[in-house]
């Protein structure tokens, strides 16, 4: 391929209606978030159970995912969509109109397999399809899209449940997935051979044991004694899962999830890296608008006002670091990217007993700056690192760690705050600030780790 081969327009249109998808997804996921004080007193509900309308699509998201290398290789591309998009569609309806949390949950968990299915077509297509130059800045683009929905969403949801009702979320986004539709019936091509293979139900039910297992022990931790079912109980099983799942991979000649990738020292650098940093911005994503409603004293909207400049600046450095990992390559995209957002959590840790709405929305919009400039660099760079033949597997492997790494993300940072508030004899409001700043001193321990893992492991 030439150095300035145009991206063919299909190729754009698959890009964009597989995103989409993924863009509604999340924005569901950071909407309702917002909306579950008005849940918990429409449907009499607890604040752990509300948790669930999150937990049970992101753990079927988690589910589903490592299924994508198998399902693309024995299913047309355009039908995978085609399912997925139909599902998510069908989920939003049921929501739109559910009677009861348990319709409001069955049509998460609708939405899970459609988002579990559609998420790695994206980036498959980016590898496959784009031009060998441009594929930095397409991995940009098309983590610009998903990648500004966490910053978007809690302003909308605010905006929507203040002004008109909850359920005017599930209905404004059917049009995004009509217009999903259209473009990917019509850009999606079918570029490799299809080859039957066959799903490993042992495989699956090792990664369900270990998904709901470590996902349920770390929601309940903050709440529930260490020494019960629902945490020490959950981690077991959560371990047995990884286990099993491990051998699983390891003994078999077509494993669903190829963990002997995990041999190259490299590909394991950036997942680790990669991991960590998603655990990070998920982390982020529950801290401050927390922080901004209980220890500032502002509305959900507020709230959602704040962190919505950071989102844009996701949005506009997303395709800069793509354009720069293709024309220097990775390393230069990564490393500053990371180095933004150690310094921003850094400043987070010093300052976050006494932070005002204007220092987090500025401190959010430099880390965001930088995780936009290296997602996608990063993404793009550990593909590299293993063959084109492996790529798929990859790929698995690393949306399925985004999926488990955003539900461990925001319950490791619950936990840390509930932890401060129910422990610390003093009001709630310090308390919130108190397990804010332990939470952020975490998260910026994560962030050393994952700059040296970077360094380590990223070539240009």
């Amino acid at each position: 391929m030439t150095k300035n081969e145009p991206i063919p327009p299909r190729v754009v249109a698959a890009v964009v209606a597989t995103g989409l998808m993924s863009f509604c997804g999340v924005i569901v996921e950071t909407a309702m978030n917002v909306t579950f004080p008005i849940l918990m007193g429409e449907f009499n509900l607890t604040t752990n159970t509300v948790q669930w309308m999150t937990s049970i699509y992101l753990l079927i998201v988690a589910i589903v995912v490592p299924l994508s290398a198998v399902l693309k290789s024995s299913y047309k591309t355009r039908t995978l969509f085609t399912v997925a998009n139909l599902f998510f569609f069908s989920g939003l309806l049921i929501d739109a109109f559910a009677p009861n949390f348990t319709l409001l949950l069955l049509g998460r968990a609708v939405q899970g397999v459609g988002a579990g299915i559609a998420l790695p077509l994206m980036f498959n297509i980016i590898m496959e399809q784009v031009p060998q130059s441009k594929i930095g800045f397409m991995m940009g683009i098309g983590n610009l899209i998903t990648g500004i929905a966490p910053a978007v969403g809690p302003t909308f949801g605010g905006i929507i449940a203040s002004k008109l009702n909850w359920r005017w979320i599930f209905y404004i986004l059917l049009p995004f997935m009509v217009v999903s539709f259209i473009l990917g019936r019509w850009g999606i091509q079918q570029k490799s051979a299809i080859r039957k293979q066959r799903v490993d139900f042992l495989s699956l039910l090792m990664i369900m044991f270990m998904f709901s297992g470590l996902v349920d022990g770390f929601s309940n931790v903050g709440s529930v004694p260490f020494m019960s079912v629902n945490v020490l109980g959950a981690f077991c099983l959560g371990i047995i899962g990884m286990i099993g799942l491990t051998w699983r991979s390891l003994t078999i000649a077509t494993p669903t999830l190829d963990l002997r990738l995990f041999k190259n020292h490299r590909f394991a650098g950036h997942v680790l890296g990669f991991f960590l940093t998603q655990i990070m911005s998920l982390g982020f994503a529950f801290l401050l608008p927390n922080y901004i409603q209980l220890v500032n004293g502002n509305t959900s909207t507020i709230a959602g006002l704040v962190v919505l400049p950071a989102g844009f600046a996701g949005a506009v450095f997303a395709p800069l670091g793509g354009k720069i990992l293709d024309r220097f390559g990775a390393r230069r995209p990564i490393l500053l990217g990371m180095t933004l957002c150690f310094l921003s959590l850094l400043v987070f840790a010093v300052i976050s007993r006494q932070m005002s709405n204007g220092i987090i929305a500025t401190v959010y919009c430099f880390y965001m700056a930088g995780m936009g400039m290296c997602m996608g660099s990063v993404m793009t760079s550990a593909l590299r690192t293993i063959s084109f033949s492996e790529t798929a597997q990859g790929n698995a492997i690393l949306n399925t760690l985004q999926q488990f790494a955003g539900a461990m993300g925001t319950s490791i940072a619950a936990m840390i705050v509930a932890s401060s508030q129910a422990q610390l004899k003093v009001n709630r409001t310090l308390s919130t600030a108190i397990g804010t700043q332990h939470a952020f001193i975490v998260l910026t321990i994560f962030s050393i780790i994952v700059w040296l893992s970077y360094y380590r492991n990223v070539k240009d």
